[in-house]
């Protein structure tokens, strides 16, 4: 153990995650095809859950921050894209843009979603029809992206073969799994209309950068001043509450933002102490999830266009993220 993981102490806590996630999904999947509705149940639940995990690992594997060696962190974030589904892109391409919004204190995205629908009315009207009943096309529309740039971009053509081996691989797993239960895929495709909002409400809300769609490694508008001062005050800890420690790890503790910027390396598992640690009780940066639901609801539309991310008021106000538009197609699970 003292050689493989990067925090020897908390070791058990990742062997005990990634066992969860790893054995978790094809058990939850089989469970959705059982003919008891409380299996059904279990299983989707499982489901939800795993490729929850599944998706905050890969953040974790691109920050090095479960093993020491560099490329067992990208094999296991190799591995957890297959769960979720994000492995049309390379790995190595979503940790490079990850590492961008490190480092540059923004959102450096891959496609100028905004401009794509203002030029394009009849998608635009399906897209925020969609949105408005709960179905984040946006975040589809983000990953038809990641599949299809390759075939319309020559700068990403070496992703060409990539992306119909991958697909040629998940389709051919979804034939199976519809040939041995539409059930379970039907069940399967709702899990993950879940999985998608949980991980798009925790992006929805953790900043309030400005966002750039750049595709190559062009550097952001040196416009403003993007200091550490910016980046904690443009970071938001969007946790169900500090205290609620199971609760919190369903999104593995990444709603605990503003301390994971502030020591990016810090594994999962420790944020909530890391937090408490750096900063006091009160912190006008903590947004709880109770505060921010009536905002997701209510903004789902306008945040799809909206210019800026809205405005987060002091704590006691009451209604205090009533106006906190958010973010949309931020996901660092869509880069390329």
């Amino acid at each position: 153990m003292t050689k493989v993981f990067r925090d020897n102490e908390g070791a058990w806590r990742n062997v005990a995650a990634l066992g969860v996630t790893l054995a978790g999904w094809p058990l939850g999947v089989w469970l959705l095809g059982q003919a008891a509705w409380w299996l059904n149940a279990m299983g989707f639940a499982l489901v939800v859950l795993t490729l929850t995990w599944s998706a905050y690992f890969i953040h974790e594997f691109a920050h090095y921050a479960i093993f020491q060696s560099a490329q067992t962190n990208e094999r296991w974030g190799t591995l957890m894209s297959w769960i979720n589904g994000s492995a049309f892109a390379r790995f190595a391409d979503l940790r490079r843009k990850h590492m961008r919004h490190h480092v540059e204190r923004a959102d450096v995205i891959t496609f100028d979603l905004q401009g794509f629908l203002r030029a394009r009315p009849l998608v635009r009207r399906v897209v925020l029809a969609l949105e408005w009943l709960h179905i984040p096309a946006v975040e589809f529309v983000m990953r038809g992206v990641v599949i299809a740039l390759p075939f319309i971009d020559e700068r990403k053509k070496d992703a060409r073969a990539r992306v119909l081996a991958v697909g040629a691989v998940r389709l051919s797993a979804w034939a199976l799994l519809l040939w041995w239960s539409p059930k379970a895929v039907a069940l399967y495709l709702v899990a993950y209309l879940v999985f998608v909002h949980l991980l798009r409400f925790a992006d929805c809300f953790q900043h309030t950068y400005d966002a750039y769609p750049i595709l190559d490694n062009a550097p952001i508008p040196q416009d403003k001043v993007r200091d550490r001062a910016y980046e904690q005050a443009n970071t938001y800890t969007d946790v169900v509450g500090v205290d609620a420690k199971w609760l919190n790890l369903l999104w593995l503790n990444f709603g605990f933002h503003n301390a994971h910027h502030e020591r990016p390396v810090a594994p999962w598992y420790r944020l909530p102490a890391l937090h408490r640690e750096l900063y006091p009780e009160g912190y006008a940066q903590v947004v709880t999830v109770g505060e921010l639901l009536s905002a997701y609801h209510r903004h789902r539309v306008t945040r799809v266009l909206a210019q800026d991310y809205g405005e987060v008021l002091p704590p006691g106000t009451p209604g205090r993220a009533d106006r906190f538009i958010g973010a949309v197609g931020v996901s660092f699970l869509t880069a390329v």
